[in-house]
């Protein structure tokens, strides 16, 4: 009897492996390859298992679901009060709630069961709407800001945001806050010329004199439509700007979370990857969340009641965008251009962008 032939080295094989496109391996070469946990087929690549394992394109897509917190693949999830699902590994986080089979961070009961002590203004986290674009495109900007309230002052802080925001904004549950003490308002998309214009922003000063207030686990969410971009090479020209200036962008945010907006030094060598279209494999605790189908989600920013730092937040993103679309190699050979001290020489001359070089002279890195 003929012993069949190794596809990748040529010579006969006495004990065989199998491939996920049905080829053969002899022994000595599948140990180049990596094993599907699920099919046992050899591949060449692979996503990464909470098993230390991988599994190959096909099992992924069939039996396997991502971790939101930790961005690896599990046979099973078990769902979050945020809507979030979450593997074995990470769930110990977590508290069961009282009375569901939801896991929750906000204390006894999750924010679901006790729905009934909350203002049915403030939406599910769940809820996302058909978007309202406002401004001329192609570069639209969604606005995600988390607020506490006293427990006293919150039907009266909806009260105010819900009248100055009507079809601007609308008005959530965020597992960053906790159950009952406050919201996060998340904008349609806008340009942002549109926004600084247009926005109601009196309503952050109205929101802080009724007692509405800022603390350190709170943050400020920026996405910027994935079709605001030329082409992926603008993509890695924006991500690398950014990552490459981790400190002054953290500065600029006024915080640094390893834990919600961590700027990981694997995922920033996955850069080319991204802008390629990977939206998997790092999870979305990131400083630029990739995983969003439409949209890059920039995490970084402190969240805050005062106008200009919330406007700096915009404007850095869509600077950085502008900055980067007619970013060449010539300017980076010649003027540094990846450099923080040639965005902000270019920011000069931008005057549009004048909140974010306002808030960058007020927390001294505009040099």
């Amino acid at each position: 009897m003929d012993l069949p032939f190794c596809d990748d080295c040529g010579e006969r094989a006495t004990e065989i492996r199998r491939t996920v496109d049905d080829g053969t391996l002899c022994t000595r070469c599948a140990g180049r390859w990596r094993e599907c946990e699920c099919c046992e087929r050899y591949t060449t690549d692979g996503a990464s298992t909470i098993n230390d394992g991988v599994v190959c394109d096909t099992c992924r897509e069939d039996h396997y679901w991502r971790c939101s917190d930790c961005g690896l693949l599990a046979r099973s999830l078990r769902a979050l009060d945020n809507g979030d699902e979450v593997c074995g590994d990470c769930e110990y986080q977590y508290r069961e709630c009282g009375d569901c089979d939801r896991l929750t961070s906000n204390g006894t009961y999750c924010s679901h069961c006790e729905s009934s002590q909350r203002t049915d203004r403030v939406y599910d986290y769940s809820y996302k709407p058909e978007p309202v674009f406002h401004g001329q495109g192609p570069v639209f900007l969604g606005l995600e800001l988390e607020v506490k309230t006293p427990g006293t002052a919150l039907e009266d802080c909806v009260d105010i945001a819900t009248s100055h925001l009507d079809t601007v904004a609308y008005l959530k549950e965020d597992g960053s806050i906790g159950y009952g003490g406050g919201f996060e308002i998340v904008t349609h998309p806008m340009s942002y010329a549109w926004a600084i214009e247009e926005f109601p922003w009196n309503v952050l000063r109205e929101l802080r004199i009724r007692g509405a207030y800022i603390d350190n686990h709170l943050g400020i969410h920026v996405h910027v439509s994935r079709d605001g971009f030329d082409s992926p090479a603008h993509v890695y020209r924006w991500m690398k700007f950014v990552y490459r200036n981790e400190t002054h962008a953290t500065r600029l945010a006024r915080r640094r979370s390893d834990d919600w907006a961590s700027f990981d030094p694997d995922a920033r060598a996955e850069i080319v990857n991204f802008a390629k279209g990977d939206r998997f494999g790092y999870g979305r605790y990131q400083a630029i969340n990739v995983c969003p189908q439409d949209t890059f989600e920039v995490r970084i920013f402190a969240s805050s009641l005062q106008p200009q730092q919330v406007q700096a937040a915009l404007a850095f993103v869509a600077a950085s965008v502008e900055y980067t679309r007619v970013l060449t190699s010539g300017d980076v050979a010649r003027r540094r251009g990846w450099e923080w001290t040639a965005f902000v020489d270019w920011l000069r001359s931008h005057p549009i962008y004048l909140p974010l070089l306002a808030e960058m002279e007020a927390l001294s890195c505009a040099s």
